[in-house]
């Protein structure tokens, strides 16, 4: 493809995501894709780069055009991102000149807004802090009073395209053995810094086109997410319940530290999420894992009761840890979505802690950077249930890592497990561990 066809795919790409703008970005870019199957990998891949920088930009390239008395239109979205990207104002106008599968011409009002966009310092004093550090408005006070001083280098690392991380499925090979099988098929893999299961390619590699992805070597999967599964220690034989499994990501890392013996539940409200589920776990080879559908008036949590050995709470939340993942999230989220969600978290937690056994772990997730949603979720939990106390994280850390715990050390201090891009490499998570002490509901010791 030409340069100018490049933009113009850019612009078409601009125009689907805005007319799904409740979809997810990723979803609408791979169906662009699927139907344009004539766009060659490099071109596929220019074009999607900077259809995610726009996104990821999106408020500082708005604020450009507001600036350039510019109306906001895919069009002048892409003459901002080439801006941003060094282009002069004339190499921009050429890209616009009405080439075959080129944009059409500028028109006078987008030839005017280019060229005050041209004129543009990049790090204008007037440009709020909200709009550059690519953060909502109404999120700025959550997360200032999270990381403080460290604030613009956090969101920052969230402008940074995430690495590919993959977990090593101990059911069916090794780590270095998977690595070596992705290397023998042109993938390049290195070990995770904390993770003993993980490995991290670097930029764009069709990982799932491998014999090793289709075998089930190797499941996509970032390095916090697979901290929080081997911190659930779930060993063999035991009976662990993964709470909102959604599409099994965190249960096939269970299933594979269980070694397929014990009993593993699966359970979602979403029934296509966990038939979703049905063909991962086949491809893994797990084999003691049951589906289970929380519907409305279902009886099975209440029969269930101090059941279980260990409960997983992958609670639904925010996802602001993964916004360099699904930049376009940030623009989708609104200040009653948080709101919701915390009360939402306390009755999920609430539920879900009845079918802990006494003496067994509950652990809390999310992949959330508010404290709203973390620290203030757990202590509110942990004032309504006396029952359950918190595990340090150099605790729980030591007894799930096992061996391994004297080369990979906690990834951070404190309580809990609390993962940013910025410190770590992964995406954002935060894990709580409580313990249930060894008591029963009616009163009598274990």
């Amino acid at each position: 493809m030409t340069p100018p066809a490049r933009v113009q795919a850019g612009i078409d790409l601009l125009t689907a995501t805005d007319s799904a703008s409740h979809a997810p970005a990723d979803q609408v870019a791979n169906s662009f894709f699927r139907a344009r199957r004539f766009i060659g990998a490099g071109d596929r891949r220019a074009i999607a780069d900077r259809h995610w920088a726009i996104i990821r930009h999106e408020a500082r390239l708005a604020w450009a055009l507001k600036r350039a008395r510019a109306p906001i239109t895919p069009r002048t979205r892409m003459l901002a991102q080439l801006i941003a990207e060094g282009e002069g104002a004339d190499a921009v106008a050429g890209l616009f000149a009405g080439q075959q599968h080129g944009p059409a011409p500028l028109a006078d009002a987008e030839r005017r807004a280019l060229h005050a966009l041209a004129a543009l310092a990049p790090d204008d004093a007037a440009m709020p802090e909200d709009v550059r550090l690519g953060v909502p408005a109404w999120v700025l006070p959550h997360l200032a009073a999270r990381f403080g001083e460290s604030l613009a280098a956090e969101m920052a690392a969230m402008d940074v395209p995430a690495a590919t991380d993959l977990r090593a499925n101990l059911l069916k090979t090794t780590r270095a053995a998977a690595q070596a099988a992705l290397a023998a098929e042109g993938i390049e893999a290195a070990p995770t810094r904390f993770s003993p299961w993980g490995l991290r390619v670097e930029g764009r590699k069709p990982v799932t086109a491998t014999t090793a992805f289709r075998e089930g070597l190797v499941e996509i999967q970032d390095e916090g997410s697979q901290l929080i599964a081997m911190l659930v220690d779930a060993s063999p034989g035991l009976r662990v319940v993964d709470f909102c499994a959604g599409a099994a990501g965190k249960t096939l890392a269970l299933a594979a530290t269980m070694q397929n013996r014990g009993r593993l539940v699966a359970c979602d409200v979403s029934a296509p999420r966990l038939e979703a589920a049905v063909k991962r776990l086949r491809r893994a080879g797990v084999g003691n894992v049951e589906r289970r559908l929380l519907e409305p008036g279902e009886r099975w949590t209440k029969r269930s009761a101090e059941g279980f050995d260990r409960v997983l709470v992958d609670a639904p939340c925010t996802g602001t840890g993964t916004w360099r993942r699904n930049p376009d999230a940030r623009s989708r989220l609104v200040e009653q979505d948080l709101a919701e969600l915390v009360a939402k978290q306390a009755m999920i937690l609430d539920r879900a802690s009845r079918l802990v056994k006494p003496g067994g772990m509950l652990v809390y997730a999310t992949c959330s950077l508010l404290p709203e949603e973390n620290e203030a979720q757990v202590k509110a939990f942990c004032d309504r249930h006396s029952a359950f106390a918190i595990v340090p994280l150099a605790e729980a850390w030591a007894a799930a890592s096992g061996a391994a715990s004297a080369r990979f050390e906690p990834p951070c201090d404190g309580p809990f497990l609390s993962l940013t891009p910025a410190r770590h490499g992964t995406d954002g998570f935060f894990a709580a561990m409580l313990r249930r002490n060894a008591v029963s509901s009616s009163g009598g010791a274990t």
